[in-house]
């Protein structure tokens, strides 16, 4: 069969018949179907049998108007399965054939177009497909009077009417009154106001839970996350849906616990999720029992106005938990059930649970020693954020997982000691997080030759010495994604082999005492996006990074790195952002900076690089932050450098890297006809394992000063951000008007150059700045009042300089800007300065002696002036074409010259147009 631009397969179940083979007029039939299906290969692999024959249909090739005519389909009575979905059907007008497939039980005719069922009924007013079982519609363009052309489906389980064009309110069980066997209704993506009965539907419904939903009393499925609704209590409309088993309230204004007594008589009750609702203290009655033995339960991210100790205190009771999740919540003091101050667990083990996240409360007291007994199958753990002390329990190696893999995380604590070597040892750990706690001591090498490990963080302890040496020839090195080392006292020279684990994208050494040179190698990483080296003291050349193919995050400042940038990063077209401030780096900031395609964060702060700044910086469009202070630069400042977007970028803040793991089975699946339903249902949980994500928690940093301070600046902050900072350089000439069409800029600073001119009224149009300092140059004239219209000028600093006139009326943001934001220049007047306009020696104010010069400089002599004025002007245009004609330098310049002059011209008579 030929190639195409898309397949779509049509298939059908087997045959379902009473024998072991198949009936000869179904053979024969099927052999019949040449002309639309390839059935060649039929015969060839299943035999006679034509109980395992498989239709397959090319649509596109045959048509899906000429498979529906063709008599030989119509007559397959057994057809089970049809999928007609991504075929851009717009009319049902040749589909009536369909009410023949008696035995049809599953029909998708989802993302096509839709808008009608007219057709589909052959003059009734119901379908007829009455052996059907699940039915897709989803995305096309029914509204909502379609749902009542449903009701002849009386087997139909499953429904999903999800992204079609239903709003407003409906009846549910009026409009479905014929469904009586319905489990599943998806009405994802609708705009519904009002619903009175739903079986899953996230939209922004609000108020108390209708009481006519307790007539679905064969109801076990209900997700009603991410609306509005309310309950101070247990809820008498699900009391009455005892036979629940998956039940999802996340997102909603549920006040929890005391809204679970709704479920206390719930025997069959499996899973429970309720993250994101109003935590709030239980009432002071008799602790009530449930009937259930709930298996998933998770309670994140409650966080209550008041300081709540106490976990839910049905969970006392539970005894077959898989997976529980109580992070997020202020959870710690006295607790009742299984958590108390000290962290104690039950009197008897849980062989069952797989997660345990407590993360993210107030638990007090050590990790207890017995935890690996009480949880022997434990695949997650986390209790990071709490207030733990001690030693972290050696017997966690204990706790093998298999090829599943062992999650720990027990950062941001107050932890102490050194990493258990049994735990340094154990082959299945695939996620350590112990940062920020007080561990001490030598990191062992056992650690990095783990078979299964991919995120390791020992981040911000107080570990010490140099990384071991490792000889890959004989230990095969872990398959680590993220290493982080970083804030520790870390020495010595960095080990060769680090350059040598083959699935790196993070290196994070931050903050260390490491030195020498840095290996050439780490650059070429296949895969490495981040390498953070900041803050050490490497010394020596920039290693050449020329060509790397998949680095980001580039970050070598602080550091003693010395010489000149060479071709160190040419053609790195995937970096982003590149850092080597604060080094002893000297020469010209080279041209192929114009290669880095990608970058938007250029940090070459307080080196010693001297010359112009290059033009080819305005090639880069996407870049937004360019810091070139404390340097020795010379020269004007491009004009070019207005080409410049600015616009925020997720790029230059995004190192995330993610790890997908399965934490094992739940124990609640068994293979019938029935649960193997439940599960393709359920979509938080497959069919048998538990979907884990874990995050990588570093985040893209970029320090940058303005408003006088320096930031930090990470996550949407970073993305949002822009400024240019030139300052403490040599830079001279007028500030170019066309800086004022960067109107996403948010910070700019030309401060302590030698700039003369005037401020450009241009800026008046910055209309997103918040901080802009010109202060120590040489600038003159009057401040622009056009000014007054920067509302979002937070800092404005024009000190040291000659400006002259009055400040700016003190109105908008200029009210708040005070005299050091003035001073030094010797002829500015006005508040805040002490300095009045009205005073006679104001610069405001004309005074005699200089109406007597203007009067003598009235006299000059008409003619003279006249003569010596054509004479000079001869002179020096023959001056200026000898010398563009001996120096092709000055012939560029000349031009360049000219192209500034005409863009001045062309903004300022836009400018005044405007």
């Amino acid at each position: 069969m030929d190639l195409k631009l898309l397949w779509i397969l049509l298939t059908t179940s087997l045959f379902f018949i009473q024998t072991q083979g198949c009936w000869e007029q179904e053979r024969v039939a099927l052999l019949q179907l040449h002309s639309v299906f390839d059935v060649s290969d039929w015969i060839a692999e299943k035999g006679s049998n034509c109980c395992h024959w498989i239709l397959s249909l090319d649509l596109f090739r045959n048509g899906i108007k000429d498979f529906i005519d063709n008599k030989e389909v119509k007559s397959l009575p057994n057809l089970n399965v049809l999928d007609l979905s991504f075929n851009r059907i717009q009319s049902l007008q040749h589909f009536q054939v369909l009410n023949n497939l008696t035995k049809l039980k599953e029909l998708d005719m989802s993302n096509n177009e839709i808008e009608s069922l007219q057709y589909f009924h052959d003059g009734e007013r119901q379908l007829k497909l009455i052996n059907l079982e699940k039915l897709d519609l989803s995305y096309n363009f029914f509204n909502n009077t379609f749902l009542a052309r449903l009701g002849g489906l009386s087997n139909l389980k499953s429904l999903n009417v999800g992204n079609n064009l239903i709003n407003g309110s409906i009846n549910i069980i009026e409009e479905l009154d014929g469904l009586i066997n319905l489990e599943e209704l998806v009405l994802d993506g609708s705009h519904l106001s009002n619903i009175l009965h739903s079986i899953r539907v996230e939209n922004a419904l609000e108020g108390e839970l209708p009481s006519c939903l307790a007539n679905l009393s064969s109801l076990y499925h209900l997700d009603i996350s991410g609306n509005q609704f309310i309950g101070n209590g247990a809820s008498t409309t699900l009391a009455n849906l005892t036979l629940l088993k998956f039940v999802f309230l996340s997102r909603n204004l549920f006040k929890v616990p005391s809204f679970f007594m709704s479920f206390a008589n719930h025997s069959h009750l499996a899973v429970l999720f309720s993250d994101q609702n109003e935590l709030v203290k239980e009432p002071a009655i008799r602790t009530w029992i449930p009937k259930f033995q709930i298996k998933v339960f998770r309670l994140s991210n409650c966080t209550p106005k008041e300081v709540h100790n106490e976990v839910p205190k049905f969970l006392y009771y539970q005894y077959d938990l898989r997976v529980i999740d109580l992070s997020y919540n202020n959870f710690g003091g006295n607790g009742y059930s299984f958590i108390n101050r000290d962290l104690q667990f039950p009197s008897h083990p849980n062989p069952y649970m797989f997660v345990f996240d407590l993360s993210a409360n107030k638990i007090q007291g050590q990790i207890p020693t017995n935890i690996c007994s009480f949880f022997p199958q434990l695949r997650m753990l986390n209790l990071s954020s709490n207030i733990l002390e001690g030693n972290i329990p050696p017997c966690l190696d204990s706790l093998k997982s298999g090829y599943i893999g062992f999650y720990l995380d027990l950062s941001h604590n107050q932890l102490h000691g050194g990493i258990p070597e049994k735990l340094a040892k154990s082959d299945s750990l695939v996620f350590l997080r112990l940062s920020n706690n007080r561990l001490s001591g030598k990191i062992t090498p056992t650690i990095f030759g783990l078979n299964s490990l991919n995120f390791l963080y020992l981040d911000g302890n107080n570990f010490d010495g140099r990384l071991p040496s490792i000889d890959i020839t004989i230990v095969r090195l872990s398959p680590l994604m993220v290493m982080d080392l970083s804030n520790n006292n870390l020495s010595g020279k960095l080990p060769r082999w680090i350059s040598n684990l083959p699935e790196l994208t993070a290196l994070d050494l931050f903050n260390n005492q490491l030195e020498g040179s840095i290996p050439r190698d780490l650059c070429h990483i296949d895969g490495l996006k981040v390498l953070e080296l900041s803050q050490n003291k490497f010394s020596g050349p920039i290693p050449s990074c020329s060509g790397a193919q998949s680095i980001k995050h580039l970050h070598l400042n602080r550091n003693r790195l010395s010489g000149t940038l060479g071709n160190a990063f040419f053609n790195c077209s995937s970096l982003v952002t590149l850092d080597v401030s604060e080094n002893q780096l000297t020469g010209e900031i080279p041209n192929w900076v114009g290669t880095l395609s990608a970058l938007r964060v250029l940090l070459l702060k307080a080196n010693f690089f001297t010359g112009e700044i290059p033009i080819e910086l305005c090639k880069l469009l996407s870049l937004s932050i360019i810091v070139l202070s404390q340097n020795n630069l010379s020269g004007p400042i491009p004009f070019c450098l207005s080409n410049l977007t600015l616009e925020p970028n997720d790029e230059k803040s995004s190192t995330k890297a993610y790890l997908k793991g399965f934490i094992g089975s739940l124990g609640i699946v068994d293979y019938s006809e029935q649960t193997k339903f439940e599960w393709s249902t359920f979509k938080r949980l497959d069919e048998v394992y538990v979907t884990l994500f874990i995050e990588n928690p570093n985040d893209e940093k970029v320090d940058y000063t303005t408003k006088r301070s320096s930031y930090i600046y990470k996550e949407n902050i970073l993305k949002d951000m822009s400024g240019i900072d030139l300052s403490c350089n040599r830079l001279t000439g007028e500030i170019p008007f066309e800086i004022g069409k960067l109107r996403e800029i948010r910070s700019l600073n030309l401060s302590h150059n030698n700039l003369t001119g005037h401020i450009p009224s241009t800026f008046s149009r910055l209309n997103k700045i918040e901080s802009l300092d010109l202060s120590h140059n040489n600038l003159s004239g009057i401040i622009p009042i056009e000014l007054m219209e920067l509302y979002t000028l937070e800092v404005f600093n024009v000190s040291y300089n000659n400006l002259s006139g009055s400040i700016p009326y003190q109105k908008a943001q200029f009210v708040t800007f005070d005299e050091s934001s003035y001073m030094a220049n010797p002829f500015l007047c006005g508040h805040p300065l002490p300095k009045d306009c009205n005073e006679p020696n104001s610069p405001s104010t004309t005074t005699p002696n200089a109406s007597y010069n203007e009067e003598e400089s009235g006299l000059m002599d008409t003619y003279v002036f006249q003569v010596t004025f054509f004479v000079s002007y001869v002179i020096v245009l023959l001056v200026i074409a000898t010398i563009l004609y001996i120096n092709p330098y000055w012939q560029r310049a000349w031009f360049y010259f000219i192209e500034h002059c005409t863009n001045t011209c062309r903004y300022f008579i836009e400018d005044n147009l405007l």
